[in-house]
């Protein structure tokens, strides 16, 4: 157990300088995509989020596998399933909508709550409710595209397992993804202070649940006590 908990401490370190520079990127593509409207977002959200799944869960799935040496597929799809869609969801939606709100982003601006009421009093007779931030999650509200993201990430793998390029890649999509659902909610001008304040939520939305997600949890799992239990020498393992 003290040589897991070095391990995880030894990985947190190692992630911090690139997780830094995903966070930067991620605030460089909000001033990139600032004003686009919500529907955009959208779908961004929805084309990072997804990708996010896959890689997390091939990079789960494949130390686990490599780990634990397990022939068990079903074993395998439990620990990459939740590994993969239940850190993505906490990294995409929970910590940004908390950030959000903290920062004051998510707060409607007075044209659009006028431009809501404008609406509730149109000719047609039908109320549109005024947007409001929400929670956005996506195993639930597209489970069509996020839930065969995390079993085509867990299939690959399980026959191919890989670490280094997928958890490259994953700490990079799960920033832009992050950033995304911050964009979704924001109705405020991005100001200096906010900036400031979204790269610090961008760390932490990426930080903590992406290695959660591609050592934390998968060494939870593995009953193995090999000295060198960690992302990377397990790349070390597939590459040798």
């Amino acid at each position: 157990m003290n040589r897991k908990l070095s391990t995880v401490l030894e990985e947190l370190r190692a992630h911090i300088p690139f997780t830094l520079f995903g966070s930067l990127t991620g605030i460089a593509m909000m001033l990139l995509f600032r004003n686009l409207p919500e529907t955009t977002t959208y779908r961004l959200f929805y084309v990072f989020h997804p990708l996010h799944v896959a890689l997390s869960a091939i990079v789960a799935g494949s130390i686990f596998r490599l780990h634990e040496r397990t022939r068990s597929f079903l074993v395998v799809l439990l620990v990459g399933y939740v590994s993969s869609v239940g850190t993505a969801t906490v990294s995409n939606s929970v910590i940004p909508f908390f950030g959000e709100s903290l920062l004051g982003v998510a707060i409607p601006t007075e044209s659009e709550v006028h431009g809501s009421h404008a609406q509730e009093g149109s000719d047609t007779g039908e109320s549109t409710p005024p947007h409001g931030p929400r929670i956005h999650l996506g195993f639930i509200e597209e489970w069509y595209i996020v839930n065969p993201a995390a079993v085509l990430g867990i299939l690959i793998g399980f026959f191919l397992p890989r670490t280094k390029l997928p958890h490259a890649g994953h700490i990079l999509v799960s920033t832009w993804a992050a950033a995304s659902h911050i964009l979704m909610n924001t109705h405020s001008d991005i100001t200096i202070l906010t900036m400031v304040g979204m790269a610090l939520v961008l760390f932490l939305a990426v930080w903590v649940p992406c290695c959660s997600s591609d050592i934390i949890m998968p060494l939870l799992f593995v009953r193995s006590t090999h000295p060198h239990l960690g992302h990377h020498h397990a790349e070390e393992e597939v590459h040798a």
